[in-house]
């Protein structure tokens, strides 16, 4: 016999997919969802513990469970796609605000990063990128000043990658990529509206030339409401 809560869980599941709460609005307390289920607040809390995992609510201290837009956009792992490509093919009603354009002198972090000597002058390129009025991604590139000697404030509001694909030539083909889940810096919760949210999804990326050159390092911070990190995988026999 399956356990209550699970039972609940798809429930909930049911109601939230076919649009008995509205995205961003409350699921109803606890004690109101023990009282709806007749069973004890333990056994919902397990069930809001399994929505939240599974990206059906947001749970905000102080406040309650917020039902997340369950229509997130698919945001691929395992390909190199710039966000205006991204928000070209979603057709997303997106916009790039320039942070910071500088050059800087590389870190400890990013010798290693970037394979860079410390000290050495790279360039820091900061984006947010904003969603239907909400600051949601954090874009923090690095790049090699060797493959990359001049970027523009323009450059860096329209496309980068198509600067240096169709002007620079360059070929980009790999990257490295690594996912993790961290709690928000000041930089996160100064830019990006994050009220409510106590984490975000940070994927570092290591990008390559068809030469196997390391030119860029990049953290893409963002806030994990919006998007689903899909990707296809094939088994190879052995």
């Amino acid at each position: 016999m399956q356990k209550k809560y699970l039972t609940i869980y798809q429930d909930l599941v049911e109601k939230i997919e076919v649009g008995r709460w509205a995205e961003s609005s409350m699921l109803p307390s606890e004690y109101e969802l023990s009282e709806m289920f007749a069973t004890s607040r333990e056994t919902i809390r397990k069930a809001l513990n399994l929505l939240a995992q599974n990206g059906y609510i947001q749970k905000v201290r102080g406040k309650g469970s917020v039902i997340i837009d369950v229509n997130k956009f698919d945001f691929p792992v395992s390909g190199i796609v710039s966000f205006k490509e991204l928000a070209d093919k979603l057709e997303l009603q997106a916009k790039t605000i320039l942070h910071e354009l500088a050059i800087v002198e590389a870190s400890q972090k990013l010798t290693s990063k970037l394979k860079v000597n410390l000290h050495e002058q790279v360039w820091k390129v900061s984006r947010v990128r904003e969603f239907s009025g909400e600051n949601v991604i954090l874009d923090k590139d690095f790049f090699n000043m060797d493959f990359v000697p001049a970027l523009t404030k323009e450059i860096c509001e329209d496309s980068i990658y198509n600067y240096l694909e169709n002007e620079l030539k360059l070929n980009i083909s790999f990257a490295r990529k690594e996912f993790t889940v961290e709690e928000p810096t000041r930089e996160d919760r100064t830019l990006l509206d994050l009220e409510g949210y106590s984490n975000i999804v940070v994927i570092k990326s290591m990008v390559f030339l068809d030469d196997t050159s390391l030119f860029q390092y990049t953290e893409s911070r963002h806030r994990p409401d919006k998007f689903k990190f899909v990707d296809f995988a094939r088994r190879l026999k052995g």
